[in-house]
């Protein structure tokens, strides 16, 4: 009788091992008891060094293995029991199929290099951990660079998108609730990890500011899953690129609110920092020809009208004429709207509504002036008039205006 049990918990225990897993559900467990004839394990669910969480057990072979064999197991994605939510390969704080060829970005067709992307692909395609950060205006093109580098190499690209409740949890992992029973989920940072993947930290200077769980991650060391009691080895190929709006140092204009002055010791850990500008004329004009063709509206005229208008805007901006921007990104949507109405002042307008009143109309009346034929030269001379006309003087204290 003895020797039955002995031989039940050792094939109970062999068929832990066969599901691949580190850890097991109560279903699970209660699927392998069936097949062996058995009511249940209490023997092994009783047992408190088995438990990890509610429902959630681990299997001691595969638990209390080395860490490279756990890391070798894991670098298996999973098929995760639940609903696809569709992201492309950003990851939300929803449970999501991490399938391994959804991590690849598709190629962009209408995408045209531009600024750091060589250095990008020189860095990507040596599959070294060579952490960088990319700082730049919004809507420059920064992230679609990293995403696009990847695409190019063939290499999987991991987005996670910082905001100001980002937490551990939700950049490493945790348990989440699964059809009743409590599973543990990779978080993006982790399952880039373990894959071996590009993973980009996009707008990093707006996550919370505590952000010292990435300290180790950023050194390319193996790095503790604290609520799981594992350590993992970040595979081969594995690296991060940060963006930012700012250099980490906050916002002193205003105009990335709610953006955090990061760490000067998290920051000493990216190896490089690129500035991304804004593309350049000929480049830009060669995107929103691309992008108008693509919504069905080629029409060469208008992006050389499109390209000309934002630049004088840009140049205005840096010499402190104007306090909003035409990025790169809103000639990409007036491009797209264009491509709904087929009428190219709404779609200008409608793209513009984001701003007060003053600005909207301002780029209204530059975008006229564009439109009747103007190039960048007489605009930027007439903005250079406007700036140094000498204004009436103030009364002084002794005469009263009328």
């Amino acid at each position: 009788m003895r020797n039955n049990r002995v031989e039940l918990k050792e094939k109970f225990s062999a068929m832990l091992v066969a599901t691949g897993k580190s850890t097991v559900t109560k279903s699970e467990i209660k699927s392998i008891c069936a097949k062996l004839g058995i009511s249940g394990a209490q023997w092994f669910t009783k047992d408190e060094s088995n438990r990890v969480g509610r429902g959630l057990y681990k299997v001691p072979g595969l638990a209390s293995a080395p860490v490279a064999e756990t890391i070798d197991m894991s670098a298996q994605v999973m098929k995760m029991p639940t609903e696809k939510i569709s992201h492309g390969n950003r990851i939300s704080n929803v449970v999501t199929d991490l399938e391994t060829e959804n991590l690849v970005p598709a190629v962009y067709k209408n995408y045209v290099p531009f600024g750091n992307f060589d250095d990008l692909l020189s860095i990507i395609a040596s599959k070294k951990f060579y952490p960088i950060f990319i700082t730049g205006h919004s809507g420059n093109g920064k992230t679609m660079s990293a995403e696009q580098a990847c695409a190019k190499l063939g290499r999987k690209f991991v987005c996670v998108s910082m905001t100001p409740e980002t937490d551990e949890s939700d950049l490493l992992g945790n348990f989440v609730l699964i059809n009743g029973q409590m599973e543990w989920r990779d978080g993006p940072v982790t399952v880039a990890a373990r894959q071996g993947a590009v993973l980009c930290v996009d707008e990093i200077d707006y996550g919370a500011q505590n952000l010292s769980c990435l300290q180790r991650v950023l050194e390319g060391k193996p790095f503790l899953l604290k609520k799981k009691n594992e350590m993992v080895v970040p595979a081969d190929g594995f690296t991060i690129i940060a963006t930012a709006n700012t250099k980490g140092k906050g916002s002193d204009d205003g105009r990335y609110m709610f953006t955090n002055v990061l760490n000067e010791a998290f920051l000493e850990r990216f190896l490089n920092t690129y500035e991304q500008d804004w593309p350049p004329v000929a480049v830009e004009r060669k995107i929103i020809k691309k992008e108008l063709t693509a919504h069905g509206k080629s029409d060469d005229e208008f992006a050389e009208k499109l390209v000309t208008w934002a630049d004088v805007i840009r140049k205005t901006f840096v010499e402190g004429g104007v306090d909003e921007v035409i990025s790169t990104r809103r000639l990409v949507h007036i491009s797209k709207t264009y491509g709904v109405f087929g009428n190219r002042m709404k779609a200008i307008e409608l793209c513009l509504n984001r701003f007060d009143d003053d600005t909207k109309m301002s780029f209204l009346d530059l975008y006229t002036k564009v439109d009747a034929g103007a190039n960048t030269e007489t605009l930027m001379a007439q903005t250079a008039e406007l700036e140094t006309l000498v204004l009436p003087e103030e009364p002084k204290q002794d005469q009263v205006p009328f």
